[in-house]
């Protein structure tokens, strides 16, 4: 089982990252941020919105918000600066969320309908708690494989890099 200190720092992680990420992503021009480039959603404009898709679903569960997401693969915000918005909110709400938790939460049972499928499933907390975050990373590997395509530079992304560091 997963600890509440491990999910605050790979909540930390992800915040780092998504930085990262979106300060070079700013520096591409629109139309070949958006551009198909064969990925699971198409560019990296459309990565993007997923990686805040998922993210969004799986807050929304685990605060026990009513869900308010689009249909899956649609992007969420056309917009860069809206999306780029939207995620540093995000991560700001995780790292809150992450700072909270407690062992006997992530121990539980956790009922939720899949977006996919429309299923609904019980696991255990912390099995989808992981899921969150092995799901950011999974898709951030395919946006830094279309940066690197595209010849960008977004440094090292190993968490040992991480600075200001929470262990």
């Amino acid at each position: 089982m997963i600890t509440p200190d491990y999910c605050y720092a790979l909540a930390t992680y992800n915040q780092w990252m998504n930085e990262r990420l979106y300060k070079v992503c700013a520096s591409i021009p629109d139309e070949p941020r958006k551009q198909d480039r064969g990925a699971f959603f198409g560019s990296i404009h459309g990565t993007l919105n997923h990686l805040l898709y998922g993210d969004r679903a799986w807050m929304e569960r685990f605060q026990r918000k009513l869900p308010s997401l689009k249909q899956m693969g649609q992007d969420l915000y056309e917009d860069f600066d809206d999306l780029r918005s939207q995620r540093e909110a995000m991560d700001q709400e995780i790292l809150s969320w992450a700072a909270a938790l407690s062992e006997e939460w992530l121990a539980q049972p956790f009922e939720y309908t899949s977006n996919v499928d429309g299923k609904t499933r019980v696991l255990p907390t912390w099995v989808l708690v992981t899921h969150l975050f092995n799901h950011q990373t999974h898709h951030r590997g395919q946006l830094t494989t279309l940066l690197s395509q595209l010849g960008y530079d977004y440094g090292a992304t190993d968490i040992p890099w991480l600075p200001d560091a929470p262990w």
